[in-house]
């Protein structure tokens, strides 16, 4: 008799088990409890793609500022993982970890694998900004996300960065402090520019041609508006297109 009774459990824990698998397949919603008490949907197979990552959690309750870019809110924007493009997301971007994280399905925040991650974008005051994953190699050791503003044969990146500072609140409390640096990818290396006269110098063998267009054009050209470099940089690869 005992045995049957265990033999009668094993078979409904089976049943339970099948009904389960069968429901997920068929596309039937089955809802569970999340943390917060509200009604929560399995996520997709495709989107276990994109939650491939760890749980986040705030560190730095007690430094004064916060670690995203931009904002403390989630923002809309995509990420392209491969040839798929997850859409219609809320996202945050932690500069001072480089680490994108991610609103789930069921209300969990995580960090995306960015090794995973080729692009993303996200939207703020009507702008949407791309970013681009780049690895270090033998000629760069710039690594991770960088702000992609223009995507030509010489490209310009921003990277954001986050650091704290020591003390820097009435010599009591730390605090983040954004910097941002501006590159441009030139024959294969990724060169720091730290100032307005830097950015000409990479582009002295067209130097001429590159000083009479800002003047026809009336353009003004500075470090600290790295976008007034795009204009430039797309006249000088029409340039170099030119002679081919």
């Amino acid at each position: 008799m005992p045995d049957m009774i265990y033999l009668k459990g094993k078979r409904i824990f089976l049943i339970s088990s099948i009904s389960l698998i069968i429901s997920y397949i068929s596309g039937v919603e089955i809802y569970g409890e999340s943390p917060a008490g509200l009604p929560v949907k399995p996520d997709s197979i495709e989107k276990q793609i994109l939650y491939n990552g760890r749980a986040w959690r705030n560190l730095y309750t007690k430094i004064k500022g916060d670690p995203f870019l931009f904002s403390t809110d989630f923002l809309p924007g995509n990420v392209t993982i491969g040839k798929r493009i997850f859409e219609n997301l809320n996202l945050k971007y932690d500069i001072f970890n480089d680490e994108l994280l991610i609103i789930t399905d069921r209300g969990l925040i995580l960090q995306v694998n960015h090794e995973m991650i080729d692009y993303f974008n996200l939207t703020w005051l009507d702008r949407k900004y791309l970013f681009k994953r780049i690895e270090a190699d033998s000629l760069n050791s710039l690594s991770g996300f960088v702000n992609v503003l223009y995507d030509g044969n010489t490209p310009l990146y921003i990277k954001y960065r986050k650091e704290i500072l020591l003390l820097a609140v009435e010599n009591k409390y730390d605090m983040f402090n954004q910097v941002q640096k501006v590159y441009i990818k030139k024959e294969g290396r990724i060169i720091l520019i730290n100032s307005r006269r830097d950015f000409l110098n990479q582009l002295k063998d067209r130097q001429q041609q590159i000083k009479s267009y800002i003047r026809s054009n009336k353009l003004s050209v500075r470090k600290n508006d790295p976008l007034s470099f795009r204009p430039v940089l797309e006249y000088y690869d029409k340039l170099g297109q030119s002679r081919n």
